[in-house]
């Protein structure tokens, strides 16, 4: 099966999951979360076989391959920056992806001020979208903020980052046998919750961006409204050696 046929299968899964949820909340109509095509490690050709089967969101990992790939993309790509970034790379990732639509892995104020700065040196007429990175299973292995340091972060973020606009939350989570934990998904609403109240938001404003290959079903019966699928859609991952 090809990537065409694989992207198209995930979608199925990801409407099948947000009908489900829809039932369960008695909705009308149910509402897809955005699916992210993570593409670490794969050539441009098969990201732009994703985006011939009409597919715009896609996701990298590392600075260096996004700053390589987005110029040979069509500019209608809305790129997600997912993984995490150091501080001394923040400069390389603005002006070499000047369509970076979301960067999900905000996980200190010194990283979102540090962003804000290149961000509106770089595009003063426009805001960056970020999320703040929580580590919602407490591993010492995880990237992002302690669930308790949330609100105060997107506080900063929401009324001091005049580049940055609060889009939401995202996690990792642990795994277990069934891809994340339930319980990072209860956490990391409960932590929207408090961002939102913080920042004087109203918390459906501020998205939940968890799920991953493995869980992402289960994510979006969780209220996930934007998954991160790489695996499922262009295979197994080949890191150089």
């Amino acid at each position: 099966m090809g990537i065409p046929e694989q992207l198209a299968q995930v979608k199925e899964k990801v409407h099948a999951a947000a009908s489900m949820r829809a039932a369960s909340l008695k909705l009308a109509e149910p509402v897809p979360p955005r699916l992210v095509a993570v593409s670490k490690t794969k050539p441009v050709e098969d990201l732009k076989e994703a985006y011939d089967a009409g597919h715009r969101h896609f996701g990298e990992n590392y600075v260096q391959e996004l700053v390589e790939k987005s110029p040979q993309m069509p500019a209608d790509v809305q790129w997600h920056f997912i993984g995490h970034l150091q501080s001394n790379k923040v400069g390389m990732l603005v002006k070499g992806c000047p369509s970076l639509a979301c960067l999900e892995t905000i996980d200190s104020e010194k990283l979102a001020r540090t962003v804000d700065k290149a961000w509106q040196a770089a595009y003063p007429e426009r805001s960056l979208g970020v999320m703040v990175q929580v580590n919602s299973s407490g591993e010492e292995s995880k990237n992002g903020v302690e669930p308790s340091e949330v609100a105060a972060l997107c506080k900063v973020i929401a009324t001091e980052c005049e580049g940055l606009r609060l889009v939401g939350l995202m996690t990792i989570g642990a795994p277990d046998y069934s891809g994340c934990r339930t319980e990072d998904f209860e956490t990391l609403k409960k932590c929207r919750e408090e961002a939102a109240a913080a920042s004087n938001l109203e918390v459906d404003s501020l998205e939940l961006s968890m799920g991953m290959s493995a869980d992402y079903e289960n994510a979006i019966r969780e209220g996930s409204t934007s998954v991160r699928v790489g695996s499922s859609i262009f295979g197994a991952r080949h890191y150089p050696k």
